[in-house]
């Protein structure tokens, strides 16, 4: 079976290259003009900008020829941010409900994957609560987050990784994919993303949440729920009553609405996760990397 892959699609712009969405700041082999200069012996022919060749001879009165410069193509860094709020650790019960750990190394295995398959160097970023954990981008392409990380960082960890990348500019320039895995159940800010977005980055927002429970919630009046208690492992037996899970519902529905458009107005688009299946995953990933392409003129 073929590893499954998402193309990464530069919101701002396509160079048209297979393997890389960014311009470099060196000369080289290009799809960008980055300028012109008086040819020299060796240079390609096909470097030769004629127009420019015939109007510069026409005005000096002998041949001239001019070379077109390029800006060298090169692939992105992609750079994987993970929340470990204890939200993020949640897995059932109650029966059917998504298994975010399990659904959060599906996404990272995925983005690892498609990092590799456009060339692309990867590095990884979470605060767990205790000490950062950082991988600068390189080829090597590792899916997994050490073992040892668990879900006990405070509720700012998202925000704390984002000034943090912010203040390493080297590792991670402007246009770099930035993916954000969390639930966003609380944070970043829109202040917080705001500054993020001032580094120029490709922000990226992984919104791994149950459709059911969490964007909305079902109408279980009258049954006893066994719910999972954040960042305890503990669970707890809850009976609602119609009006409460009716308020429930409004209220994650109310959360939820907000979230799309707190992203609307940043002009940032998310990918919504709500399985756990890496092949629903995969069809997420696709599925958003489809809407920048055709937002983009399907260039």
């Amino acid at each position: 079976m073929p590893e499954l892959v998402f193309p990464l699609i530069s919101r701002r712009r396509v160079l048209g290259v297979a393997f890389g969405g960014m311009r470099s700041l060196r000369r080289g082999t290009g799809s960008d003009v980055a300028g012109s200069r008086p040819y020299r012996p060796g240079d390609p022919i096909d470097h030769i900008d004629w127009a420019a060749s015939a109007r510069l001879s026409l005005a000096r009165g002998s041949d001239e020829f001019v070379v077109r410069e390029h800006y060298a193509d090169e692939s992105p860094r992609v750079i994987v941010v993970v929340d470990r709020a204890p939200t993020m650790g949640i897995a059932p019960p109650p029966r059917g409900r998504l298994h975010k750990p399990q659904a959060l190394i599906a996404a990272l295995s995925l983005i690892a994957s498609s990092a590799g398959a456009s060339r692309s160097l990867l590095g990884y970023f979470d605060w767990d609560g205790s000490a950062p954990v950082w991988r600068a981008p390189r080829s090597e392409h590792q899916a997994a987050p050490p073992a040892s990380r668990e879900f006990h960082a405070a509720e700012d960890n998202v925000e704390r990784a984002l000034a943090t990348l912010g203040r390493n500019s080297r590792d991670v320039p402007r246009g770099s994919f930035v993916f954000v895995l969390s639930d966003f159940l609380s944070g970043p800010s829109r202040t917080a993303w705001r500054s993020a977005l001032e580094h120029e980055w490709d922000l990226v927002p992984v919104v791994i949440q149950d459709p059911l429970w969490e964007r909305s919630f079902p109408d279980v009046s009258g049954i006893v729920v066994r719910f999972s208690e954040p960042g305890s492992g503990a669970a707890r037996h809850v009976r609602l009553s119609q009006s409460e899970a009716a308020q429930q519902r409004l209220e994650s529905e109310r959360r939820w609405a907000r979230l799309v458009a707190d992203f609307r107005a940043l002009g940032v688009d998310p990918v919504v996760v709500s399985s756990d299946d890496p092949a629903a995953i995969a069809s997420d990933f696709l599925g958003w990397a489809d809407e920048r392409m055709y937002a983009r003129g399907g260039r």
